[in-house]
């Protein structure tokens, strides 16, 4: 039993797969476009509200360099998904790359972590989009029935009617074409980085020396109900909670990582890219690199304008302008967020669909939902399933407490893809690598040590409700994914030819 578990799927047969009509996905992208999807989904919420909240809670004007903490854990994981992307082009990112070293039950608990992840960040995401939104709305002097504004409606009955909104227009592009996807994209990050530049740029007039000391404020203990790191750090290394000083610093990574959420979505494009042995690598690491440079310029800024204990943990940017006499880059600021939000949703909801199509492709769910449109070439059923599904979650429930499930997911992906790099690198070094890791195995240890280091920072809540999703997903595989694995009945067919009793003739 324990070698069906963890057969792996061949690379080749992979890429075949990918060539079969009624599976295949339209090959558009270029490098361009894989850069500005990742751009597109890593700047969103993370830059213009995480930056206050750490710099008041955990590592003050140090908050740069917990965004260049969290930036070389992503670089780490980056280095090997590129490896993989290049290699093994197939939709399905992180679950793909573990099927091909890992074998199919390792493959499935991913491809299971991947489908929370994007599907929790899309409706957290969607559902601050709509809280600019209707701020915006209020400055014009409009203003929706409170009922279809999000949660405390009348009698108690509250719908996010902009959230499900939002998801659903999303779903129907992505349904139309990745081309069409790419070019609104391209329109909306760029309206979103000048956004980026402009607060940047003008802030950099009222930044005051001052404001940057300390750099790193002195640790202190945590207090009651404050903001206090994970008990599985002081569980396992006797160290107390505590904010600020050098471990405040690192405590704020974990928080901050979750501006980086998305950037491995990137690899889940890898099907549908003209040219994935060269685009794939240069897309992932160059968005990547972008944005670890506006994250720290903007967190620098933003702490030169205002001291840190003084920051907004709602809207930071906007407020640290008002702070300075200059209300009108507050609307400005809002504005670019709520643009920016946009194409998170999007690329999220993208990445997801593209790892339920993979999956359903390998029979581990439904076959049904593995054929691509006719002329649209994308997976157009798994795209409305799970559009209206994240539609309606996003318009019913608040997530702000499940959010940090996503951060945990990403990272455990990061921890399986670095894994699977060194065993496929011993296991089928014959393989034709575009792009290859450096240092291995040491550099996708470190990658693997540093993603679990700030899953130790995360909640003990998290880690409880990932261990009960990741146990639905075991007995959902043993339900109904290992019986119906196309490898899996590919390999009874090749058995049963083999142990075939021979005919009457003796042959």
């Amino acid at each position: 039993m324990s070698s069906t578990l963890f057969r792996t799927k061949k690379v080749e047969q992979s890429i075949l797969d990918t060539e079969e009509p009624e599976h295949a996905l339209k090959k558009s992208l270029s490098a361009l476009d894989l850069t500005v999807f990742g751009v597109g989904v890593i700047i969103g919420t993370g830059i213009f509200v995480l930056t206050g909240t750490v710099a008041k809670n955990n590592a003050g004007p140090a908050v740069a360099l917990a965004f260049v903490v969290a930036g070389v854990v992503c670089a780490l994981a980056a280095l090997c998904y590129a490896e993989f992307a290049s290699t093994l082009p197939v939709a399905g990112s992180a679950y793909t790359f573990s099927y091909a070293s890992l074998g199919e039950l390792p493959a499935w608990i991913i491809g299971w972590d991947l489908v929370l992840e994007f599907a929790l960040g899309t409706a957290v995401v969607a559902v601050g989009w709509s809280g600019y939104i209707a701020s915006l709305l209020d400055n014009a002097g409009w203003q929706l029935p409170q009922a279809l504004s999000g949660r405390d409606g009348a009698d108690g009955f509250g719908f996010d009617i902009l959230a499900a909104a939002l998801v659903l227009v999303l779903t129907g592009i992505l349904v139309l074409g990745m081309k069409l996807s790419a070019r609104i994209t391209s329109l909306v990050v760029a309206v979103k980085v000048a956004v980026v530049l402009v607060v940047i740029v003008a802030g950099a007039f009222f930044v005051k020396g001052a404001n940057y000391d300390p750099f790193i404020p002195k640790s202190q203990p945590v207090e009651a109900g404050g903001d206090i790191q994970s008990p599985l750090i002081q569980l396992m290394f006797g160290w107390a909670p505590s904010n600020f000083g050098v471990m405040g610093v690192f405590t704020a990574a974990s928080v901050v990582f979750f501006a980086f959420i998305g950037f491995d979505v990137v690899a889940t494009a890898a099907e549908e890219t003209r040219n994935p042995q060269r685009d794939m690598p240069r897309g992932i690491l160059g968005s990547l690199l972008i944005c670890t440079t506006l994250y720290v310029a903007v967190s620098l800024v933003v702490t030169g304008m205002q001291h840190y204990s003084e920051l907004s943990v709602k809207a930071p940017l906007a407020d640290a302008f008002k702070a300075t006499g200059h209300p009108w880059y507050a609307g400005f600021i809002s504005f670019g967020a709520a643009v920016g939000l946009t194409t998170v949703c999007m690329i999220l909801l993208l990445g997801q669909t593209r790892v339920f199509f993979a999956m359903s492709r390998d029979g581990l769910l439904p076959r049904f939902f593995s054929r691509v449109h006719p002329r649209f070439k994308t997976p157009h059923r798994p795209t409305i399933l799970l559009g209206v599904i994240i539609a309606i979650v996003a318009g019913f429930t608040s997530l702000s407490e499940l959010a940090e499930l996503v951060n945990i997911g990403t990272l455990f992906a990061f921890v399986v893809v670095a894994v699977g790099v060194i065993i496929l690198r011993r296991t089928r070094p014959d393989l034709h690598r575009a792009f290859r890791t450096p240092w291995v195995p040491v550099l996708p240890g470190l990658s693997v040590a540093a993603s679990l280091w700030l899953m130790l920072n995360l909640p003990a809540e998290t880690w409880l409700r990932f261990g009960i999703w990741m146990a639905l997903g075991f007995l959902v595989y043993f339900v109904y994914g290992r019986s119906h694995s196309r490898l899996g009945r590919q390999e009874e067919t090749t058995v049963g030819q083999v142990l075939r009793p021979p005919g009457r003739d003796g042959k």
